[in-house]
This record gives structure tokens, sequence and C-alpha cells, in this order.
């Protein structure tokens, strides 16, 4: 069947994070920075509090289907640290800040999200957001793709993670192109699932050359790799 979309995760697929996957070790040393740069005075209490609460919202350590507002996690965060309300939205900024340091999109992405366009190929993204990271943060790190991207899309939108195919199946309504006819490309096991599961072709980006049996459909180790796959 013709492919007619393709769909990128974002982050270490379009877009190299230097961090590990786990953010829980980097919880105290961001709040630490921000306990610093608003003269805040935070207890032993509030830091035991600050990592329960980002650790219940951690789906490397519980995986969840259903998306959680960034709003409803740092409302249950403040609530526990005496960090005023209205400081929220500037803490949610330089916490989310803290993990996007030296983030910067892979050097092929650019002219492979081009190739696409030029044969009128429909892309989109589709990546699962960190405790809910809304879009205005997660997108920046891929603004110098924006224009070649018709969809940029994160779990915000569909209101469903990966593994779930659910999130795909709603991205493929959104473009109005059946899941059938679409190519999935991310890097991790959890892509591939979701893929498989909604009927679209999976394809592991896989830098490294290390063996990895996902299940994918297809296997490239440079972005510009999928035009000529597709």
């Amino acid at each position: 069947m013709r492919i007619r979309a393709v769909v990128f995760d974002i982050g270490q697929t379009l877009c190299y994070y230097p961090l590990p996957l786990n953010w829980s070790g980097l919880y105290r040393p961001a709040f630490e920075e921000i306990e610093k740069r608003h003269g805040l005075r935070l207890t032993e209490d509030a830091y035991e509090h600050i990592g329960r609460v980002l650790t219940k919202y951690n789906t490397r350590i519980t995986p969840r289907d259903r998306e959680v507002s960034s709003s409803v996690i740092f409302s249950e965060i403040l609530a526990g640290t005496g960090i005023p309300e209205e400081l929220k939205e500037t803490v949610k900024e330089e916490f989310y800040g803290y993990f996007r340091r030296d983030a910067h999109v892979y050097p092929e992405a650019e002219e492979a999200l081009k190739r696409l366009k030029e044969r009128h190929i429909v892309t989109a993204t589709l990546s699962d957001v960190a405790y809910g990271m809304d879009n205005e943060y997660a997108l920046e790190d891929i603004r110098p793709l924006l224009p070649y991207i018709d969809y940029p899309c994160t779990s915000n939108d569909t209101a469903w993670r990966k593994s779930s195919s659910r999130s795909l199946l709603v991205l493929a309504e959104k473009m109005g192109i059946p899941a059938e006819e679409t190519a999935f490309v991310g890097d991790e096991i959890k892509d591939m699932q979701c893929a498989k599961g909604a009927g679209a072709k999976a394809v592991l980006i896989n830098r490294t050359g290390e063996r990895k049996d996902y299940g994918q459909d297809g296997e490239i180790t440079d972005l510009r790799e999928i035009s000529r796959m597709i």
C-alpha cells in the first residue's frame, strides 16, 4: 500500500536530548535551581513531596496510557511545597527548561523532511511529553523543522500516550489519512508497538547499529533514508 504520511517521534528521533530517559535523579537539582533563582526556602519535606509527585507521573516507572496535563501535575507539586500558585507557570517553564538544555535537532532532519514535502508526503510528529510538558516547550526544540511539518502534535493533542495505538489513530483522523497508509518513525519499542497496533508501518531509527528487535517493519540509521524506504 502506498504511504501517504510519515509521522515522527521527537526525542532522539528528530531532536537529540543529552539526558537519561529517566529523569528521577535530576528532580532535586532542577528544583534547587528554581529555589535559588526565586529566593525560596524549600524544606526536606518539600523536596520529598516533589520527588513523590514527580515519581508518580514518571512513565518510566509507572507507565500510563492517558496523558495528564502540566497544570494538574504542577498544582499537585506546589500544594506540598509552600511555593505560591501564582509562580506555577514560572516553575513549569524553568523545570522543563532544565531538562531541555543542549537539545538540538539532528543535522539531517531538515533535509529529510524537506524531501518528503517535495514528494507531497504529509508529515507529522507524535511524541509523548514528559510530566505533561506543554507543547510550547516540547515543540520549541524542533522550531527549525516546523515549516516542514504539517501536523506538529504530541500526546497533549491526542490525550493518549504510546505504546497505545489510540495515540496514532487519533492523529491519523486529524490528518485525514488512514493509519494503514502511514509510516511511524521512532527510536523506542513503544513507538513500534504503537505503530503496529494501529496498522501503520513501523520504522525504527537506530543510529548505534546495535541489534534491536522491536518488531519493526523497517530500520534506518539516518532520517534521510525514510524517503527511499517509502
